[in-house]
């Protein structure tokens, strides 16, 4: 945790935040569902448990079985939590009372869980607006849904608390919030330049590891074990694969094969949940081919220009069309693409080389607060999302502000049934050379991404130390492990 002042303004800001929220004596209350226990297949072999971040960043409290009410017309803040009795303490130990655990996140009030329920229903049979935010885990989807009388299905969607219809989750209380987590204080850089720091430990290890007759899943223990030793664990399921053109790719089942790449975007979760995120595409071998080097620099070139472009006022849409233009420039220096770099980026031509978006916001979630709403978190309000590929996938497009946390990772994939598709639709209006791109159906696909911090001049790579990414710099480090 935090010092308890971190939590009681941040607590303090969110009641400024809502204040214009309805008439003076009649704001209502803000609720927070934190997580409870999941179990895998019996109850007490459970999954591991990670907090609700919204949860986490009001309250502090990383523990299950806890909830807790901002009254927006009086300013009380209470926490809800059950104390253990002598069943709890012979599994776990003597425990700190919620009483001590609210103190630390800087709340004098707590009950015990129970009155949360009892807190809302009074709530609402006193006409009171009850301001929750979208669910995403199914007990507080099912919790929101039986208090609020919302369906399951609204208890993940935003509408206005005063707009009418069917209940849903506070779209002013969403963006309150999402205001607010967006801009990262000092303390939560410091926790990110942990987690990225973890995750360079993490990128190394596989580097050190990526040796011809190795199976992919050995490299991945070795990673999440850094990450268990320094940290809470990894920050998403880690991405590990020689089939780099399949951009999620959660099978690590072949061996490294010479003449192949290796793409591994993985990231890391510091004890207090802030999370990193980096990507690296290694040559099997130790050296890449002419080929592999002529693709692998047009995305490194890319991965430094949005580096270079990144600062505040600069839309990061902006941005991403940036790098869209420079990495066609590049294909088409090579023959695989043709005609004016300006009608190719109108036209979405660089959605089939990388059909998704130069990078989303990141923090305590790796993908920050998408649970809210992904055009909320990503987009400002002058702004809509695109229906192009490539750009359409951009999850973050808002113009930058000092304090923003995001990630900057093109890629360059060479994906048979996307190519097949277009060249059947003709989709690409005759700017994509087929007979040149065929020769590149069993290249795969390469990633570079790194995390940055708008500062108030530009921005920084966060973490004390870069993953090697220039092609010459990667050969060096794994020609010396």
């Amino acid at each position: 945790m935090f010092g308890k002042e971190v939590y009681a303004g941040r607590r303090k800001r969110l009641l400024e935040l809502m204040h214009d929220t309805g008439k003076e004596g009649q704001r209502g209350i803000a609720v927070f569902t934190g997580n409870v226990d999941a179990p895998q297949n019996y109850r007490g072999n459970d999954y591991k448990f990670r907090q609700e971040s919204s949860f986490l960043y009001f309250w502090g409290i990383d523990e299950p079985g806890f909830a807790a009410i901002l009254d927006l017309d009086s300013g009380d803040e209470t926490l809800y939590g059950n104390d253990v009795d002598i069943d709890d303490i012979i599994w776990m130990g003597p425990q700190p009372s919620v009483a001590s655990k609210g103190e630390l996140a800087g709340v004098s009030h707590t009950a015990p869980y129970k009155a949360f329920f009892e807190t809302v229903r009074k709530a609402r049979a006193q006409g009171r607006t009850v301001h929750f935010l979208p669910a995403s885990r199914y007990y507080n989807t099912m919790t929101i849904s039986e208090l609020t009388g919302c369906s399951p299905e609204n208890a993940g969607k935003t509408a206005p608390a005063y707009g009418g219809g069917e209940t849903a989750a506070s779209l002013e209380l969403t963006k309150a919030v999402i205001s607010m987590r967006l801009i990262k204080e000092a303390c939560e850089i410091e926790e990110i330049d942990k987690a990225c720091e973890i995750g360079y430990l993490m990128h190394s290890a596989a580097r050190k590891a990526c040796k011809p007759g190795v199976k992919e899943q050995d490299i991945v223990g070795l990673m999440e074990g850094v990450t268990i030793s320094k940290g809470w664990g990894v920050s998403f399921t880690t991405i590990l694969s020689q089939n780099g053109e399949t951009l999620h790719n959660h099978l690590h089942h072949q061996t490294i094969t010479p003449g192949r790449m290796l793409l591994i975007d993985a990231g890391a979760e510091s004890n207090t949940h802030y999370a990193s995120d980096f990507t690296r595409t290694l040559p099997c071998s130790g050296r890449f081919t002419t080929k592999q080097r002529d693709i692998y620099d047009i995305v490194a070139e890319c991965n430094e220009l949005a580096y270079q472009l990144a600062a505040p006022g600069i839309p990061y849409r902006e941005v991403h069309l940036a790098v869209a233009a420079k990495m066609l420039d590049g294909l088409k220096a090579i023959g695989l693409v043709k005609g004016h770099i300006d009608d190719m980026v109108n036209e979405g031509i660089a959605g089939l080389f990388m059909p998704h978006g130069l990078g989303h916001n990141m923090g305590i979630d790796v993908h920050d607060m998408e649970d809210l709403g992904e055009d909320l978190v990503g987009y400002d309000d002058d702004q809509t999302r695109a229906s192009q590929l490539g750009l359409g996938s951009l999850r973050m497009a808002r113009r930058l502000r000092p304090g923003h946390v995001i990630t900057d990772e093109p890629g360059i994939y060479f994906i048979p049934a996307l190519i097949g598709k277009w060249k059947t639709e003709g989709t690409d209006k005759g700017m994509v050379d087929y007979g040149t791109i065929e020769q590149y159906l069993d290249f795969g696909g390469i990633r570079l991404e790194d995390d940055l911090l708008i500062t108030e001049d530009g921005c920084r790579r966060l973490g004390p130390h870069r993953l090697p990414i220039a092609a010459d710099d990667v050969e060096a480090a794994m020609a010396n492990e």
